[in-house]
């Protein structure tokens, strides 16, 4: 690391000591990051292309992603810069910076807006009145003014996402990041457990190791499930939030290595199990089949269990995603202001503003899967491979090596085509086309 970039660590200010992050808290922090939204698409990608293959990607993709955070790590090292947004700077000018920022501020915003879609979904149902579909909360208590989906989503907002976003370190927020995890943990436990009871009650059936095509499935369709597993290892925006708070940039390699190997682990557990419990019936959301209703009293605390424990993680996992927001939206618009947490009322404003601004889309715009699955899936693909391979093509420092190049090829030539084949034919299916 330069020098001058030792000297500017994101949002803190520079007068006060700094008490240096750990490795276990950057490695919460990364796997929090990672596991948001995207489990609960996971099984539904064993349903499309098999076990097998699956597992390959998911593996192929853990891979992929440590190499890019690498790649990203040491020409951030190598320069001056000390966000994801300055490192393309370097390489592509202004441009490149917009571009960053712009994808940062898509994928970001669109999983704030999701998870309180969701958030809402679970606690208070997703029909007017709870009529379409009821929530936990209705459930339990029946349908009262204040479990209704605006005020649960409120209540979240002001009791749980403000006092974490007003959080000004990364390191900060390692404990609520040890919790989400946990949640995710007992997530997976609950479905593997359901699972294999299933097993034993013969009400599963065999899974597909590899993909069957039909008329149903064309080999197109395949490459969809491309873009769900990226998406899911899409964490790239936190990298020098998390890693500029470490002590060395090696901690922060290390940190990554490791949440890649437990987040791997998490999406291929809960996607073989959520596979092997609802078979072809599972749905795009394995949350849907989670909500319906269960044959015994014991199941149905289970699947409210499980919804509770999906919801609580995602209220954990949104300021992670807030933060790495906030600074990219503040580098934007003020890109000659001092460091953001030494400037309150900037901080304070461009955090409630968020925080404002993505509760009313939730509340105005309950359905808007579809639009994100489309941008969500071309920014989280930029971010997570097209950038970083770019920044080693163009190699502005000098430090490429000839298998860099070849990896960075790789990586941009396999995220372009699968992006581009993937996006073809979810527009294609979405009109109806198909026969």
């Amino acid at each position: 690391m330069s020098p001058a970039a030792r000297a500017r660590v994101p949002l803190l200010p520079k007068n006060k000591p700094v008490r240096l992050a750990t490795v276990s808290g950057a490695v919460f922090n990364v796997s929090t990051s990672i596991i948001g939204a995207g489990i609960m698409s996971i099984p539904a990608t064993l349903k499309v292309l098999g076990v097998i293959p699956a597992f390959l990607l998911i593996v192929i993709i853990a891979f992929l992603a440590d190499v890019s955070v690498e790649f990203l790590m040491r020409f951030t090292n190598s320069g001056e810069s000390t966000t994801y947004a300055g490192v393309m700077r370097e390489s592509f000018g202004q441009v490149g910076s917009v571009a960053t920022q712009i994808c940062v501020m898509i994928t970001n915003l669109g999983c704030l807006i999701m998870y309180q879609i969701i958030i809402g979904d679970v606690l208070s149902g997703n029909g007017s009145s709870g009529t379409g579909h009821s929530g936990v909360l209705q459930e339990w208590f029946g349908i009262q003014w204040w479990n209704s989906r605006d005020i649960a989503i409120l209540f979240t907002l002001v009791f749980i996402f403000l006092p974490l976003n007003l959080l000004r370190r990364v390191e900060s927020l390692k404990y609520s990041s040890a919790i989400a995890v946990l949640l995710a943990v007992v997530f997976v436990g609950i479905s593997s457990a359901m699972a294999i009871y299933a097993i034993f009650e013969g009400k599963t059936s065999n899974p597909k190791l590899i993909p069957s095509l039909d008329k149903q499935t064309s080999f197109f369709d395949l490459f969809t499930a491309v873009p769900v597993i990226v998406t899911a290892f899409t964490f790239h925006f936190n990298v020098h939030p998390i890693g500029f708070e470490l002590g060395k940039p090696s901690d922060m390699i290390s940190a990554v290595r490791i949440s890649l190997v437990l987040c791997a682990a998490i999406y291929f557990s809960i996607g073989l199990f959520g596979y092997l419990l609802f078979g072809d019936a599972i749905t795009s959301d394995i949350l849907v089949n989670f909500d319906k209703s269960s044959d015994s009293a014991m199941g149905a605390l289970l699947n409210d269990v499980v919804r509770l424990s999906y919801a609580l993680h995602l209220m954990l996992v949104f300021p992670l995603l807030n933060f790495s927001l906030r600074v990219n939206l503040d580098e934007l618009l003020f890109p000659k202001k001092p460091l953001l947490a030494t400037d309150t009322r900037r901080f304070v404003i461009l955090t409630l503003g968020l925080l404002v601004f993505s509760y009313l889309a939730a509340i105005a715009f309950p359905n808007i899967w579809y639009i994100f699955q489309f941008l969500g899936s071309t920014s989280a693909v930029c971010l997570a491979f097209i950038f970083p391979g770019a920044i080693v093509l163009r190699d502005v420092h000098g430090i490429s090596t000839r298998r860099d190049r070849i990896m960075a090829t790789i990586m941009v030539f396999l995220a372009v085509v699968t992006s581009a084949i993937a996006i073809s034919t979810n527009i294609y299916n979405f009109f109806g086309n198909k026969s």
